[in-house]
């Protein structure tokens, strides 16, 4: 039975609705383009809920595991199947040590596939990491 018809039939079945299953696991590793950094992230919620802000924890490190301090990130994305942006200027508002850095100003409009980009600079070196997000 897929996802959508459990909702409908618990809908129907208890006069209330039941929450969706998890769609999007919003916690993710990558490599940098050029292999510069390792960066992951935490949104701290299984499935983003829709049209509320909500915050990442960055994570940057080295490809030896070194944290990477104070580098400046710049956030960007949308949906490339439906040719537009993200709906909101996410940026990161605090660097929390031990290469964490917060990041403030996701909204997510709608359901389909997404991709957030963090281009990360420091003084000498700068690369860029994607994530691929199906929420």
């Amino acid at each position: 039975m897929n996802s959508r018809f459990k909702w409908l039939a618990g809908l129907l079945l208890t006069g209330s609705l039941v929450a969706w299953p998890a769609i999007a696991d919003m916690a993710g590793e990558a490599e940098s383009e050029k292999g510069i950094y390792r960066v992951s992230f935490d949104a701290n919620v299984a499935d983003p809920p829709l049209n509320v802000m909500h915050e990442w924890i960055l994570t940057v490190r080295t490809e030896a595991g070194d944290a990477v301090e104070n580098a400046e990130i710049v956030v960007d994305g949308g949906m490339p199947a439906h040719n537009h942006g993200l709906p909101t200027a996410p940026r990161v508002t605090e660097y929390l040590g031990d290469g964490q850095y917060r990041v403030r100003g996701f909204r997510f409009h709608m359901r389909g596939d997404w991709q957030v980009s963090f281009e990360i600079r420091e003084s000498d070196r700068s690369d860029t990491v994607t994530f691929d997000l199906t929420l």
